[in-house]
């Protein structure tokens, strides 16, 4: 029976990370780490792939509830000792420990355990469900009606990352009639021979880069022995072997991948850890987009390592070809070079901190020497994202503004007869349509298919292109300006496109967090933030001013239609004023008219009864009443 305990990794390994946080061989967990107990692959050799060398003396105890059984009994075993995180569980033939489990497993504590499938046999092993600390594990075996006569179990315990016990004995329980198990028990495994390791005593040179030496460096000539940011690796071939240098800040490990593509998987990787004051050079090799795994050191030589103000430095030789060596490339082909670096703590490797260096095409190390840089970015990636945001946060927002604002100032026909508005409109938005489709296509090409690695953003990217495609199709089908249905078909079109919109500056927001664009970590959100901020509030000063206006229109006309009221109410008075004196005017008339009457008729009376007999009396006495006269009116 077999324990086995993956110090698993930190929290952080999580699905769904972008495409340039799987590029070389760190993801977020570190090496080969399992806090789930998931450990499937090592069910055959149970020893966890951490790269130390496992503990010499036991300190953990399996024991089991009866010495003897029968083709379906069921014993209790019992695991314990000191603290431990991980352990891998199994029952092995006591006349072949490397041969397949024997038997099946039942759980008692579902909480602590969990079962796993070995070699196509269910429940034929167990181990943790967490790396919380337990110093006791029981569980049963289920004895199999093909049992062996001698059955042993076996455990691999790990207590902390680089301390663990590779197949711990166990008791070997056998069946009644059997004979004596006389073969010696099971002996720890032996610790491996490591190739000797040297200290350097000075800082690696870069004068030789180009002359004697295929060096990459980051940033492009910058020189190891007096840039401690400088992060350096260098190729010397001597014969038939070549000579490593990797050089750069201590943030916890180095590491440099050569492949055959620029993204990770089936790659040849080297890494140097430090820990506690130890640089640990060790190769690994990387299995699709998994995480690496650590190799025999076999393979190398004359390793040695330095640790000084800040910077680790770490070297060794192989030759250029290894033949029968499995995992390691020949160095006499062309390979993309990938150089990262990242944290590391107790052995375990973590994130790289940004996007590794990727070297622009194939080289070939054992060819001329050579001084080359690479791009912590990938350009097709750079193109795709510079088109997305030209198209949605200039073109797009451009256009919006002159449909919505620029109607009554660009009315006039421009060409083919449509307003010049509508012109610009259109050609803003066909271009948008053209530069996503263009950008769209980008990251397929670069990736070869869908990445499952990039999180929300590229199905809020198809959600985008659906819809800019989507948008110009309706607009072929638009009603006539005063069809009934033309109401709804500006709705759905302004629905659509500022659906579109938003969605398109989230996957932006999104896009600009994946390694693969490299951008700075401190500006990049504030300056798309400053964007978007920008084009809102031009947009809502803009629809404040047009609201302004339309209300100062209103308000002119209301203006207007009060003066039209308070006018016509002055024409009426006047005209009931002008009325009213004419009216006036005429009773005054009329009342001076009968006293003049009465008057007239008085002063007839009067040249009758006094009649002068001579012409001139008469002519006096005519003045003399018309002067009456006017003074009878004088006093109206």
């Amino acid at each position: 029976m077999t324990i086995m305990c993956f110090n698993l990794p930190f929290e952080m390994a999580v699905s769904g990370f972008s495409l340039g946080t799987c590029i070389l061989l760190l993801h977020i967990s570190y090496v080969a780490n399992y806090p789930n107990g998931k450990v499937t692959q090592s069910c055959h050799g149970m020893i966890p792939e951490h790269g130390h060398s496992p503990q010499a003396v036991p300190v953990h105890d399996i024991s089991v509830s009866q010495m003897t059984f029968r083709p379906g009994d069921r014993i209790e075993v019992t695991l314990s000792g000191q603290p431990f995180k991980g352990f891998l569980l199994e029952a092995r033939n006591a006349e072949d420990l490397n041969g397949p489990p024997v038997g099946s497993f039942t759980l008692i504590d579902s909480e602590v355990s969990q079962l796993l499938t070995c070699e196509d046999i269910q429940g034929s092993a167990v181990s943790h469900t967490s790396k919380s600390k337990k110093t006791e594990i029981k569980v049963y075996w289920n004895a199999p009606s093909s049992a062996p006569n001698h059955t042993q179990f076996l455990a691999t315990v790990v207590a902390k990352y680089k301390i663990y016990w590779v197949k711990i004995p166990g008791p070997i329980i056998s069946q009644p009639n059997a004979f004596p198990f006389t073969t010696p028990k099971a002996t720890i495994v032996p610790l491996p021979t490591l190739p000797p390791v040297s200290h350097l005593t000075k800082p690696f040179s870069a004068s030789d880069c180009g002359n004697k030496k295929f060096c990459i460096r980051s940033p492009l000539n910058c020189d190891p022995e007096k840039e401690a940011g400088c992060v350096f690796l260098s190729f010397t071939r001597d014969d038939q072997s070549v000579m490593v240098e990797m050089s750069g800040p201590n943030k916890g490990y180095l590491s440099f991948a050569l492949s055959h593509d620029q993204w990770m998987g089936d790659d040849d990787a080297y890494l140097c850890i430090c820990e506690d004051q130890t640089v640990y050079i060790k190769p690994s090799h990387l299995t699709g987009r998994s995480h690496p795994v650590m190799d025999s050191r076999d393979s190398l030589e004359d390793m040695a390592w330095r640790l000084a103000d800040g910077v680790m430095q770490c070297s060794f030789r192989r030759n250029i070809t290894l033949p029968g060596v499995k995992n390691r490339f020949d160095l006499n082909t062309s390979y993309y070079i990938f150089l990262a670096d990242g944290a590391a703590d107790d052995g375990r490797i973590y994130k790289h901190f940004q996007q590794p260096l990727i070297t622009y095409e194939k080289y070939d190390v054992t060819d001329s020497p050579k001084n080359i840089g690479g791009s912590h970015s990938v350009l097709l990636l750079k193109v795709h994202g510079a088109l997305m945001f030209v198209a949605w946060m200039t073109f797009v927002s451009i256009g919006v503004l002159v449909a919505r604002f620029f109607k009554p100032v660009w009315s006039r026909p421009f060409f083919l007869g449509a307003a010049a508005w509508f012109q610009v409109h259109r050609m803003l938005m066909f271009t948008t349509t053209a530069l996503t489709c263009i950008a769209f296509v980008m990251p397929f090409i670069y990736r070869g298919g869908w990445s499952r690695h990039a999180g929300y953003h590229p199905y809020l990217g198809c959600i985008v292109m659906t819809l800019a495609v989507l948008q110009p199709l309706l607009a072929v089908f638009r009603p006539p300006l005063h069809d009934p249905r033309r109401q709804m078909f500006n709705w759905t079109h302004w629905s659509m496109g500022t659906a579109a919109r938003i969605i398109a500056v989230a996957a932006m927001f999104l896009g600009m967090g994946l390694p693969g664009l490299n951008l700075p970590d401190s500006q990049k959100t504030y300056t798309m933030i400053g964007f978007v901020a920008w084009h809102v509030g031009t947009e809502i000063v803009l629809e404040l001013k047009f609201w302004m206006m339309t209300e100062f229109r209103s308000f002119s006309h209301l203006l207007q239609q009060k003066r039209r009221v308070m006018l016509l109410k002055r024409q009426y008075w006047q005209f009931i004023s002008v009325g009213m004196l004419f009216f006036s005017s005429y009773f005054c008339l009329q009342s001076t008219i009968y006293e003049q009457a009465k008057t007239l008729a008085f002063a007839g009376q009067v040249i009758i009864i006094i009649k002068p007999k001579k012409p001139e009396a008469f002519t006096d006495c005519l003045e003399h009443i018309c002067e009456f006269s006017l003074g009878r009116l004088g006093s109206f």
